[in-house]
C-alpha cells in the first residue's frame, strides 16, 4: 500500500454486491490463474468494469458488500485489477477481513452521495474521503493500528513473513 493519499475515480455499485458478482462462479476454473479471473472482476455487476478500471481507482459500494462465500479471490481479483481501495456503507465481515489479509484497504463510510466518475481521494491517514468533483468530505471509521500495519506490509502473509507473527510492532 505505501502512500497515506490514494487518488482515482470512483465506481459506484449497489447494496449487497455479493462474491459471485465480484468473481463469477461460472469462472471457478479460473481460480489458480488470478490474473485471468481479475479481468472479470465485477462483470455480473458492471459488464464493462474490468475493461476499463484504473489503477487506483474506487470501487464504491452500498450497503453489505461482498456478502456469500468465502471466497478469498475476490478481494484479490479487485485488487489485482487495480482498484486502490473499497469504500461501502458496511460489509460482509469475511470479505471484510479477506480484503484486509490480501492487502487491499477496505473502509467503511457513507457512500451515498459519491456518483460514478467522480474523483476521489482517500486520505488513510486523515480518515477521509475526498470527493473532489462535489466538494465533499466524507470521513470514515478509522482502522486499527494492526490493520493498518498488515496493509503497509502488503497483506497477512507479508506481515507475518516481515514481522514473524502476528505481533503489532512498536507504535507509529
Amino acid at each position: 500500500m505505501s502512500e497515506a493519499v490514494l487518488h482515482g475515480r470512483a465506481w459506484v455499485f449497489g447494496d449487497d454486491i455479493s462474491t459471485d458478482h465480484i468473481a463469477p462462479g461460472r469462472l471457478f476454473h479460473l481460480r489458480t490463474d488470478l490474473p485471468e479471473l481479475a479481468k472479470h472482476v465485477l462483470e455480473d455487476a458492471d459488464p464493462g468494469f474490468a475493461a476499463a478500471v484504473q489503477p487506483g481507482d474506487f470501487v464504491v459500494g452500498g450497503r453489505n458488500f461482498g456478502l456469500g462465500s468465502s471466497r478469498e479471490h475476490a478481494p484479490r481479483i479487485i485488487k489485482l485489477a487495480g482498484v486502490g481501495a473499497v469504500l461501502a456503507q458496511s460489509f460482509a465481515r469475511i470479505f471484510f477481513r479477506n480484503a484486509i489479509n490480501v492487502g487491499l484497504p477496505a473502509l467503511q463510510c457513507d457512500t451515498s452521495q459519491v456518483a460514478a466518475g467522480d474523483e476521489l481521494e482517500v486520505d488513510l491517514l486523515a480518515g477521509e474521503v475526498r470527493d473532489l468533483t462535489r466538494g465533499l468530505v466524507v470521513p470514515f471509521t478509522p482502522l486499527p493500528e494492526v490493520m493498518v500495519t498488515i496493509l503497509d506490509d502488503g497483506g497477512l502473509v507479508e506481515h507475518v513473513r516481515k514481522h514473524g507473527g502476528f505481533a503489532l510492532p512498536q507504535s507509529r
